[in-house]
């Protein structure tokens, strides 16, 4: 074998050991980005106003005169996921609205724990973060009922004269194992308009 074709074959064994190597990596990258939104699904409203991750295994259900949205888990029926929409100002942005804590306070008597509902609920922490050019509120509770503890997380934005409030609810029994797949719900929620 002559100097040439030595070449020839470690230029050629090098080649293949890069392809390997390049495709190996795709391969990790690849399941490392899987493995992130691993457990969910994706929803996107009909209008294509706005999109969410949901975990897999839960079902939409039809609610009147409710939410636009839910899900529930099949297995943890009380396990929920729902979407609220509201009219404000069409001038107004979230900001406009309060802080983080003055809109998770508003929130809690309003909704989650209304006077005259029989629950108690406390918010534990509220959030701003900015994303796509939105500002979001994330926003945590605990929610105590007549027989039951129950955790929320909830994030909400406005966009043209919205409010969207997407909101994961679980019993407090369960809130340590879906803690870490309800924060990758809420923060999943996306304006595409």
């Amino acid at each position: 074998m002559g100097l040439s074709d030595a070449l020839n074959r470690l230029l050629h064994w090098r080649a293949g050991l890069r392809t390997a190597l390049v495709a190996l990596l795709g391969a990790v990258l690849l399941a490392g980005c899987s493995a992130a939104a691993a457990g969910l699904n994706s929803f996107q409203s009909p209008d294509g106003r706005y999109a969410f991750l949901y975990p897999t295994g839960w079902t939409r259900v039809q609610v009147s005169g409710g939410p636009q949205v839910v899900f529930h888990d099949l297995i943890n029926s009380d396990e929920t996921l729902s979407l609220v929409i509201s009219q404000v100002d069409a001038d107004d942005d979230l900001n406009q609205l309060g802080s983080a804590v003055a809109v998770g306070e508003r929130l809690r008597r309003s909704a989650i724990a209304p006077e005259g509902s029989g629950r108690v609920a406390t918010l534990i922490e509220a959030r701003e973060r900015e994303e796509a050019g939105h500002t979001f509120y994330d926003l945590e509770y605990s929610v105590h009922l007549s027989d039951r503890d129950r955790h929320e997380l909830a994030t909400v934005v406005v966009d043209r004269g919205r409010l969207y409030t997407l909101a994961a609810s679980t019993n407090e029994v369960r809130w340590p194992k879906v803690k870490g797949l309800f924060d990758q719900v809420i923060r999943s929620f996306t304006l595409l308009v």
